[in-house]
């Protein structure tokens, strides 16, 4: 004779939740004819990337997409980049990363960029949303060669905007690291923690700002460029405050907006307009960015 038995409540296991661990990596090289090639990828869920054809007169393009929609608490995902010598690629996201809320574990994101010398390495990732009630921790590691290029950005708004809600509570942590030939010349860190809209409506720090933003842009000519960045904000009419400032070899750039559709707007018309003038690159963003 043979029963069978269902298990108590208490015996039911707990599902186990699921922790994204995704990682991409690739890196290009330049060929005997001085074209730019894939020489690496590597790539786990939910990181995807694509290569679509860019315009003849524009260099290599990939595009990381995250297939998962989104981060939670507890999940994490890699990126990193590699131009070879004389190499050159432009490296941006499909979409806007959405950093969900948590229940207390933090959502890492963790970049690494290197670019060798007489190479040009561009990163261009679309906004981040803060959730409210997200917890990220982001760095981002750049390593440039002597003689390399290097311009790389991030974007980061406070809430859900168009849902009416705001980043009043969790944390934000995005750190940066440059290195040039292996030596840290730069690091700044923003941190956002517990009552957020509190700090962020203080006119010392955010002055009720609902995004801001980071550009970078490491090379041999970085600090004869800080006239162009400033010429080139100092030509757009908008609300969105800007600033730029070399250090330590280091070209940094700032955005501060109340508006994230506007801040995302000048942030993509500084990029075509410093690429073009720094490295006679089109004035043009990839077709992605406006989708």
């Amino acid at each position: 004779m043979y029963a069978a038995i269902s298990p108590s409540k208490d015996e039911t296991p707990t599902p186990k939740p699921i922790i994204v661990d995704g990682r991409a990596r690739l890196s290009f090289v330049a060929d005997a004819d001085g074209m730019t090639r894939l020489d690496d990828l590597f790539q786990r869920d939910p990181q995807r990337i694509l290569f679509p054809n860019p315009p003849k007169d524009d260099i290599t393009q990939a595009v990381i997409v995250t297939t998962s929609g989104g981060l939670v608490g507890g999940d994490q995902i890699s990126v990193e980049i590699e131009t070879g010598e004389h190499a050159q690629a432009l490296v941006m996201a499909q979409a806007a990363e959405k950093i969900y809320r948590s229940a207390g574990a933090d959502s890492q994101i963790n970049v690494r960029l290197e670019a060798a010398p007489s190479s040009w390495l561009e990163y261009l990732p679309q906004e981040t949303i803060l959730f409210d009630g997200a917890r990220l921790r982001r760095s981002t590691a750049i390593d440039v060669a002597e003689g390399g290029r290097l311009l790389a950005g991030e974007m980061m708004v406070f809430g859900r905007l168009g849902h009416g809600e705001q980043f009043r509570f969790g944390s934000a942590h995005d750190g940066w690291e440059v290195s040039q030939n292996g030596h840290l010349v730069w690091a700044d860190a923003l941190h956002l923690k517990d009552d957020i809209a509190a700090v962020t409506s203080k006119p010392a720090c955010f002055d009720s700002a609902v995004a801001a933003a980071t550009g970078v842009y490491i090379g041999v000519d970085a600090e004869q460029h800080l006239t162009t960045a400033r010429d080139i904000f100092a030509a757009r009419d908008t609300t969105t405050l800007t600033g730029a400032t070399f250090v330590n070899g280091v070209l940094v750039m700032r955005w501060l907006g109340r508006d994230a559709f506007a801040l995302r707007n000048d942030f993509g018309a500084f990029w075509c307009a410093f690429r073009n003038q720094v490295a006679e690159l089109p004035a043009a963003l990839p077709r992605l960015w406006n989708m």
